[in-house]
Formats: C-alpha cells, sequence, structure tokens
C-alpha cells in the first residue's frame, strides 16, 4: 500500500479528532463578524476556496480566499488564516512576514517545529494529519474539518458517509476514462478544483473543474463517450440528462461533498495504478514548495 493510500484512509478518525479540537482552538480561530482572508497554496488555496465560501454563506462574515502569492496589498482584513502542511512554504511565509503588527495572522499547520510557528500570530497544529506523501489528502480535508467545525457546520453525516467513500466499489467503467471533469456549487467549487489537482498530481491524468453552471458554457463540449462529469453536491436540474446525452459518464455526489472527495481521492491512486504510476512520488513535485532567494 502506497503512503497516500493510507493516508486517505485514515481519514474519518482524523475528521473526528479535528471536529472535537474544534472548541479548544475558538480564539485562533475566526470570529464571527470578522472579515478575513483565507490563504494556501495548491491543496491549500482549494481547501480555502471551500472555507471562504462556507464561511460568507453562514452568514459569519465576509470572507475571501486567495493563493498565497496573490493576496492583494492593499486590502484590509480583520485575520488572515494559512493553510500550510508543512509549514516551509515560501510564499506563505514572506505573505505572513509582510502583514506581520498590521493583521492578525492564524496558521493551520500539520507540523509545530517550522518556521510558520513563529511567523503567525496564533498557530493550530494538526500533527496527527501530517502525511508522508507528497500528494495532500488527509490534512487538506482535516484542516477543513475543523474551520467547518467551527463554523458549527460539521454534519454528523460526514464521517459516516466518508468511511462509506472508502468501503464502495468506485463506478463501473470509471477508472478506464481518458478524461475527467469534476463540478461544485458554492463551497463545493473548492472541492471540484482540488479533485482535479489530485488526479493531475498522482495518475498524470487529463482533468479539468468549474463551477456547475459554467460547465454548459463551453466546456461540456470536450464530454464524450470515455470522459466522465462527477458532480460534487446537488446538480443543477437537467445537467445530468445533458451530460448522458453526449454519451459522457456522469457520476451523482451522493455522499457529503467532503466524502465525495475521498471518493474522488481514491480514484487518483487507482487510475494511477492502472497506468502503472507510483502516486508516492509525484511528477516534478516535492512535499513543499521552498524558493531559493
Amino acid at each position: 500500500m502506497t503512503h497516500v493510500e493510507d493516508e486517505l484512509r485514515s481519514q474519518p478518525e482524523c475528521w473526528q479528532r479535528a471536529a472535537a479540537l474544534a472548541p479548544e482552538h475558538r480564539t485562533a480561530l475566526p470570529a464571527p463578524g470578522e472579515r478575513v482572508a483565507i490563504v494556501g497554496c495548491g491543496t491549500s488555496y482549494f481547501m480555502a476556496q471551500a472555507v471562504a465560501a462556507l464561511r460568507e454563506t453562514a452568514g459569519a462574515g465576509e470572507t475571501d480566499a486567495f493563493a498565497a502569492s496573490e493576496f492583494p496589498a492593499g486590502r484590509r482584513y480583520d485575520r488572515i488564516v494559512a493553510l500550510t502542511r508543512s509549514g516551509t512554504t515560501t510564499e506563505v511565509l514572506d505573505l505572513l512576514r509582510r502583514v506581520r503588527g498590521t493583521t492578525r495572522t492564524t496558521a493551520v499547520t500539520a507540523d509545530p517545529h517550522t518556521p510558520v510557528t513563529t511567523a503567525a500570530d496564533e498557530t493550530v497544529v494538526l500533527d496527527f494529519a501530517d502525511e508522508r506523501s507528497v500528494v495532500q489528502t488527509r490534512f487538506a480535508t482535516t484542516a477543513l474539518t475543523l474551520l467547518r467545525a467551527h463554523l458549527g457546520l460539521h454534519p454528523d453525516t460526514a464521517v459516516a458517509d466518508a468511511r462509506t467513500a472508502l468501503a464502495a466499489d468506485l463506478p463501473q467503467g470509471l477508472v478506464g476514462c481518458g478524461q475527467f471533469t469534476f463540478l461544485g456549487r458554492g463551497w463545493t467549487v473548492g472541492l471540484a478544483n482540488e479533485a482535479a489537482l489530485k488526479m493531475r498530481e498522482a495518475s498524470l491524468s487529463w482533468t479539468e473543474a468549474y463551477p456547475a453552471m459554467e460547465y454548459r458554457h463551453g466546456p461540456i463540449s470536450i464530454t464524450t463517450a470515455g470522459r466522465a462529469t462527477w458532480m460534487f453536491g446537488e446538480a443543477p436540474e437537467g445537467l445530468a440528462d445533458q451530460v448522458r446525452a453526449t454519451g459522457g459518464l456522469w457520476i451523482p455526489g451522493d455522499l457529503d461533498p467532503l466524502a465525495e472527495l475521498v471518493r474522488a481521492q481514491r480514484l487518483a491512486v487507482a487510475v494511477a495504478a492502472a497506468r502503472d504510476l507510483n502516486p508516492d512520488t509525484p511528477r516534478h513535485l516535492t512535499r513543499s514548495v521552498i524558493l531559493a532567494p
């Protein structure tokens, strides 16, 4: 079993621990009404997108998500939350140091012995969700679970659905598809983006991701037999029939959307195995991006 496969299978237990920890970190995480920016790189950026949409839709306060390298320098926030598994990513550290003393900052990380713990004002450590694999799975979803629980939006069904996602067979014919499109709405757009990234990293697949309604505005033209379209959450009316009419494989999101991401992680590993690839050593990637000065 690869590291990434072992780690993705531990997610139900990690989510339970994160949800239980949320009250303990209440003061380190955004308070209701705060204007918040959530930043990250790669997978962490897509988790930031999901959290930002969840928080704002819940009425907890204006919330934006940025790739750490693209944070708008002139914009003011009450708090910046940085998601960083390694705690060493150059762009995240540069941003935290740049705003030190002007904006309150919180880092959510997996390693308490990295530079981010001194660059941020406050730190939440999820060391039980750290990973050996380059490809992120459980840290990302555990950080999202922590923030989801902090918002009071972690449903009782999420962990059970994750276990279902791990136990159930993948849909017939899915692993053999030559192209994968992931769709989301609201907070699940970030999850769709992350699912596509997992497929690229682990299996070198041709993958795309879109807001579900935007998919109709051009991207559906690539869908045909031997290609799959996977919905995270409830699909817009009529979309499933449109996809099926192209000859493409439609995968509905019947589980909690975060559990659907677990299924997509499993797909990435399965496609990698079918192509004789090692998902623990993705091409051209390292565990943390540290830029030379």
